[in-house]
């Protein structure tokens, strides 16, 4: 593991990198280890405004390009992110801590949601309906809208850039994109992506910043819409800017995942889906499992291999190809994570297993072991809150119906999963597991790129999802068009000029 050099992050604005002056710089910490590596600008709303400017002088062309070259560029920075996939990578693990095996894995789906934007000539193609009525048919449109913004959070600085920006700009918008000041550098690496294809200048602009940066779009008449994944009151109050201004908002949030364990399910099959979800990316992901719900035939059964299982995970820094779990983002994640684990004892769940202060060779890193707790009740705050750490709260069910039920009273819809080899089960966890996303046999529920992502409930305000034809949907306008035709009033024309029939009026220009 090589010493990370020290990192003045810049903004990307009209196609340069800028080092914003006269603000407040934030310092970029490695939490493996705790180090400063880096400080991030504040960025002042005169510069946001400068970053709205370039992208709405950039739409005009930008938009008009034949969507087959806008696919060249999609193809072009694709193939970038392949040849350069380690050190995107390591950009990801250095900052954000997630473990570099899954930072090359978030990497790599990036590129394959570029491949699935890739369709997008195929996926804007409008409709057109014949016959309406006399000489008349209509066609439906699909239209790009203009300047968007997107707020990134810590937890996914590659993912949440592909969720957004290929669509966003493969359609014919352009896109002013925050990143979280908790993990900048993978976006660091991307504008020299872009400068590398040659992506015209500000089709994406690269801001960082707090709050003011969003507060600065909401009813500003050349931005279009704001996109976020992160925590549901940030959504929330992003939802009341953009309904101030009247723009568009596709905005997730968070989530409270459960992981149902049926009689039939397969032991070993669920174990590894269970350290997967549970503790990959030490928990910080809004599909991680957290409440694992476990029927009462195998309750003793599992609880006992789960906490077997628990106990193999390595902790350490996540440049470390040995260990299996990193930290967590921060020294107040850690605090507050930690203190979570004391309430869960103080509403009477037995700690089985806890995390707190466990054996690490960087001592001064942000770290939270595997923490496991039985006799959990769904109205205790561990098993309704969203602790964002590698917390896993058992809950012991009596049947499938009981387990549904407890999915649906809870807050947040995002995801769920069902471990079972019952067909029954399946379809009925299918049907009426009260979330936008299931699994069955799976530990993190995500869909493939060619699927809408995105939960319901409080995981979800508003209605859009992002990816696919869900994020196509959301970045473009339907434009519809009534055409009346008729043939030329010439004696020359067959079927034209009939006796005494009068002039022919078309509302289209002939």
């Amino acid at each position: 593991m090589s010493e990370q050099k020290f990192t003045r992050v810049k903004n990307y604005i009209d196609g340069e990198w800028v080092e914003e002056t006269g603000v407040e710089y934030l310092p970029l910490y490695n939490p493996s280890t705790g180090e400063v590596i880096g400080e991030v600008p504040q960025s002042s709303d005169g510069t946001s405004l400068k970053a709205v400017t370039s992208s709405h002088i950039a739409f005009e062309s930008w938009s008009k390009l034949s969507v087959g070259k806008r696919m060249e560029y999609l193809f072009d920075m694709r193939q970038a992110m392949k040849d350069n996939l380690e050190a995107l990578a390591v950009a990801i693990a250095v900052d954000q801590a997630k473990h570099i095996s899954e930072a090359r894995g978030e990497v790599q789906r990036v590129v394959q949601i570029l491949e699935s934007a890739c369709s997008i000539p195929t996926l804007i193609q409008g409709e057109t309906i014949e016959g309406l009525a006399t000489n008349i048919n209509g066609r439906v449109i699909k239209q790009p809208l203009g300047v968007f913004g997107g707020v990134a959070p810590f937890n996914f600085p590659a993912l949440v850039f592909g969720w957004f920006i290929p669509y966003a700009i493969g359609v014919g918008n352009t896109f002013i994109y925050k990143p979280s000041s908790q993990s900048p550098l993978f976006m660091q690496k991307m504008g020299d992506i872009f400068t590398q294809i040659g992506l015209p200048k500000g089709v994406v602009n690269i801001l960082h910043g707090d709050r003011n940066i969003p507060e600065t779009w909401y009813e500003h008449p050349e931005m279009t819409g704001v996109c976020l994944v992160g925590s549901t009151p940030t959504a929330k109050k992003i939802a009341e800017g953009c309904g101030r201004g009247g723009k568009r908002s596709m905005l997730l949030g968070g989530a409270k995942n459960y992981l149902v364990v049926m009689e039939d399910a397969q032991p070993d099959l669920f174990i590894e889906n269970f350290i997967h979800s549970c503790y990959g990316s030490a928990g910080q992901r809004c599909l991680a499992g957290s409440n694992v719900a476990v029927v009462a035939d195998v309750y003793d059964e599992f609880v006992g291999r789960m906490l077997e299982a628990s106990k193999g995970v390595t902790i350490g820094n996540a440049m470390d190809s040995e260990i299996y779990m990193g930290p967590v983002i921060s020294a107040e994640a850690k605090a507050r994570i930690e203190d979570y684990i004391e309430l869960g004892i103080k509403e009477g769940a037995t700690l089985l297993l806890d995390g707190r202060n466990p054996e690490v060779k960087d001592p001064n890193g942000y770290y939270v072991g595997p923490t496991l707790f039985t006799d959990v009740t769904p109205d205790m705050t561990i098993a309704r809150e969203e602790i964002f750490g590698p917390v896993v709260s058992v809950i012991k069910v009596s049947c499938i119906n009981d387990a549904l039920g407890k999915i649906k009273s809870q807050e947040f819809g995002n995801g769920a999963c069902i471990f079972t080899q019952n067909q029954y089960y399946t379809e009925k966890f299918i049907s009426e597991a009260n979330v936008g996303m299931v699994g069955v046999n799976v530990g993190v529920c995500a869909p493939h790129p060619y699927l809408p992502f995105g939960g319901i409930k409080s995981s979800l305000v508003g209605t859009d999802k992002v990816q696919g034809k869900d994020g196509i949907n959301f970045f473009t306008q339907n434009k519809v068009a009534t055409i009346r035709f008729a043939p030329p009033v010439s004696k020359d024309v067959p079927g034209g000029g009939k006796d005494g029939d009068g002039p022919v009026r078309s509302c289209v220009a002939g």
